[in-house]
C-alpha cells in the first residue's frame, strides 16, 4: 500500500474519531442541560418558595442552580466525548484557581453568606428600627453583602451584612408591644409616695401609654444627691408610633407636676474648698 493512501486512511479515521467525540460531546451537554433547565432548576425554584424563602434567596438559588446544570453539562460532555483525563485536570486547576480567590475574598463571601442568613432568619426587615455597636436607625435595604440604615440624622450608614449576623442587633420594633422605662431623681426630703402618684398618674393621663399592662414606679437607687423612681410602661404599635416622642411628652409631664407641688429634682453638684497661700516676693531684698 503506498504512503499516500495511508495518510489519506490514518486522517480519515482521525475525523471520525473527532466526529465521533464532537456527537459525544453534543448529546452528554444537550442532554444534561435540557434536564437542568426543564427539570432540575425548575424544582430548585419550588422547593425554595415552599419553604418560604425570601426573593432574593430565591433568586441566588436559581443562579447557582443554573451555573451548577452548565458546569455538569461541559463535564458530562468531555467525559462522553472521552476526554476525562483532560477534564480531571481542569478540575484541579479550577479548584486551586477557586482556593485562592476564596482566601483573597474571604470576608466578602463572609458577608455574602451572612447576607442569606438575614434574609432567611429574618431578624429584621426592611422599616425597623435597629440597634447594634452603638448606632441606630431603620433599616432602608438589604442586599446580599450590605444592608443600608438610615440614621435618625438622616444620614445613611452602609453595614457590612457580617458586622450585623454576628454581632447583637436590638429591634425595638419587632413585636406590637413595647415597654419603656426611665429613672426620676427626687430629693432625700421630698415624699416618695406622692411622687409615685404623679408618675402613675401622667402615665395613665397619656393617650399612646397602656392601661394594660399597667405603669409601675420601683425605687431603684439611693444616689448621692437623689432618690431614683424608675418608671415603667408600655406602648403598642410601636413600629408606627413615635415613641421616643412620647417618653418625651410623659417624662416632660412629670418633670411640670413635679415643680409645681414642690417635689425637687436634684441633680449633682460638687463644692470646691481649700485654701490659697501667698508668699511674698523676697526679690527685693536681694
Amino acid at each position: 500500500m503506498y504512503p499516500l493512501q495511508l495518510d489519506a486512511i490514518t486522517t480519515a479515521v482521525d475525523l471520525a474519531g473527532i466526529a465521533t467525540a464532537a456527537v459525544g460531546f453534543l448529546a452528554g451537554f444537550l442532554a444534561v442541560l435540557l434536564f437542568g433547565k426543564y427539570v432540575f432548576v425548575p424544582g430548585v425554584r419550588r422547593v425554595l418558595e415552599s419553604r418560604g424563602f425570601d426573593k432574593a434567596v430565591r433568586s441566588l438559588g436559581t443562579s447557582v442552580a443554573n451555573a451548577i446544570v452548565w458546569v455538569a453539562a461541559i463535564a458530562i460532555g468531555f467525559t462522553v466525548a472521552g476526554y476525562g483525563a483532560f477534564l480531571s485536570a481542569f478540575a484541579v486547576f479550577g479548584g486551586a484557581v477557586a482556593l485562592a480567590v476564596g482566601f483573597a475574598a474571604q470576608d466578602l463571601l463572609g458577608n455574602f453568606v451572612a447576607g442569606i442568613f438575614i434574609l432567611k432568619d429574618k431578624p429584621f426587615e426592611v422599616g425597623d428600627w435597629i440597634e447594634w455597636d452603638g448606632n441606630a436607625g431603620r433599616v432602608e435595604d438589604i442586599d446580599l453583602r450590605v444592608s443600608r440604615v438610615r440614621t435618625f440624622d438622616n444620614e445613611r450608614i452602609t453595614v457590612p451584612n457580617g458586622d450585623l449576623a454576628n454581632n447583637a442587633v436590638t429591634n425595638p420594633v419587632a413585636y406590637e408591644t413595647l415597654r419603656q422605662k426611665f429613672v426620676f431623681g427626687i430629693g432625700y426630703d421630698d415624699d416618695i409616695a406622692q411622687a409615685t402618684d404623679i408618675i402613675v398618674e401622667k402615665a395613665e393621663s397619656h393617650e399612646e401609654i397602656l392601661d394594660d399592662p399597667g405603669v409601675s414606679v420601683r425605687l431603684v437607687e439611693l444616689g448621692d444627691s437623689a432618690v431614683g423612681l424608675q418608671s415603667r410602661w408600655w406602648i403598642s404599635d410601636p413600629d408606627r408610633g413615635d415613641f421616643v416622642r412620647v417618653r418625651s411628652e410623659y417624662v416632660t409631664a412629670v418633670k411640670e407636676a413635679f415643680d409645681e407641688t414642690g417635689i425637687d429634682m436634684p441633680y449633682v453638684h460638687r463644692q470646691l474648698t481649700g485654701s490659697v497661700e501667698v508668699l511674698e516676693s523676697v526679690a527685693d531684698d536681694e
